[in-house]
């Protein structure tokens, strides 16, 4: 028997097809998006961001959470 495997599609760049060039600290609400609800910062594989605008990502979270606009971790 074959076991039904799937191909998974590439997913996009959100900031690359929208033409985003500079991801905003101060967007709370697109960074969002971007860390789990444990706090963690999603991984490119699962968030389908190129390599520099992860970078850009992480960069953008960790100062947002720097000056407190993003919580560390969600309250209990």
């Amino acid at each position: 028997m074959e076991k039904g495997r799937f191909t998974q599609r590439k997913k996009n760049c959100r900031f690359c097809t929208d033409k985003i060039k500079y991801v905003d600290y101060k967007d709370t609400s697109l960074l969002r998006n971007f860390v789990t609800e444990r706090g963690k910062i999603v991984p490119r594989r699962i968030s389908g961001n190129c390599a520099s605008h992860q970078r850009d990502v992480g960069q953008a979270i960790k100062r947002a959470r720097s000056i407190a606009l993003l919580a560390f971790a969600e309250e209990r």
